[in-house]
């Protein structure tokens, strides 16, 4: 990437991309136990997830983020447990690293009526890297990049703890869901200028499974999402569709900066694997900042036991998601 679009991203883009939005907002089930710890380990079977995703492909701006995590459902903790990784890697200049464990509370509460309790505790570290970043005040007409910079950056990279919080209520085939994360308003961000903390994010989210044939083969998965954050609004709603061994999604998200996105993508499972892909990509844009193609994510996730086999567990209708 040239420097001048290194000069871009810094003063445009991740501004643009931490005005409130998390990096993983629109990442599906792959970072459902990040997003609300309630999530982790509901669907029972021990499951790695490794997941990357690129950001505004094509435009040569070097933005990736990598994820990987596992969570399985405990008997002796009477709930989930699991732990995540992931970096977030902005334009060569920036980057996030992120580790986290995760706790849920699964109990029952009626017949076919259950409750997740979740919290979650990680430690994020941002570090810089300024080598190939040039400045508005080096900048001469004539000559080029040829000042020393008289702005003060940041050297030394910083650490902070973040704590969120879920819940989940789990009723036969229908699952709806409330998170809150960044209670302890991680300043990650340390600006003189003001608190530099994304502020605390509230999301709701709501999935069903209804079949559509009598071999269960076939299903339709309704979903749908809000999240709101620091000014920023954010709305959801689609369905996937199972048949088989293939399942297919179409997500449509609006939100108040006047953005109308759209997801589709597939995945493919066999003998306990996941394989995934969605393109997220942009219908209309109120400032006309986003590029068309917003983000490409491929996925695995690996199954590595078998809920079913756990007689202590059976009495427990996880949820297919």
């Amino acid at each position: 990437m040239s420097r001048l679009l290194k000069l871009i991203l810094v003063f445009v883009m991740i501004p643009y991309l931490s005005r409130g939005q998390e990096l993983l907002s629109h990442a599906g089930y792959q970072s459902a136990m990040i997003r609300n710890p309630g999530m982790t380990g509901i669907e029972g079977d021990g499951k790695v997830r490794l997941s990357y995703i690129n950001y505004y492909p094509g435009n040569n701006l070097d933005l990736h983020t990598a994820v990987i995590s596992y969570d399985s459902y405990f008997p002796f903790l009477h709930g989930g447990a699991g732990f995540y990784l992931s970096d977030n890697y902005l334009g060569g200049v920036i980057n996030d690293l992120r580790g986290g464990i995760s706790y849920s509370y699964l109990f029952r509460a009626g017949r076919n009526l259950f409750f997740s309790a979740g919290l979650s505790a990680s430690i994020i570290h941002r570090g810089y890297d300024y080598s190939g970043v040039i400045l508005p005040d080096q900048i001469d007409p004539l000559a080029g990049a040829v000042f020393p910079s008289g702005e003060i950056l940041p050297e030394a990279g910083r650490s902070v703890l973040d704590i969120g919080t879920g819940f989940l209520v789990i009723t036969g085939r229908i699952l709806g869901g409330i998170a809150v994360n960044h209670l302890a308003r991680p300043d990650i961000y340390k600006s003189e200028f003001g608190d530099g903390s994304p502020g605390r994010c509230l999301l709701l989210h709501f999935t069903g499974d209804i079949g559509l044939s009598e071999d269960k083969n076939y299903h339709l998965r309704p979903v749908a999402k809000l999240e709101v954050q620091k000014g920023y609004l954010s709305a959801g709603g689609g369905a996937v569709f199972e048949a088989n061994h293939m399942a297919l999604n179409s997500i449509v998200f609006l939100d108040n900066q006047h953005n109308l996105d759209m997801q589709t993508g597939f995945s493919v499972f066999f003998s306990g694997m996941i394989l995934n892909y969605s393109y997220y990509f942009n219908i209309a844009s109120g400032d006309n900042l986003l590029p068309v193609s917003v983000m490409h994510q491929a996925g695995i996730a690996i199954s590595l036991n078998n809920v079913d086999k756990r007689k202590t567990v059976k009495t427990i209708n996880f949820p297919k998601l």
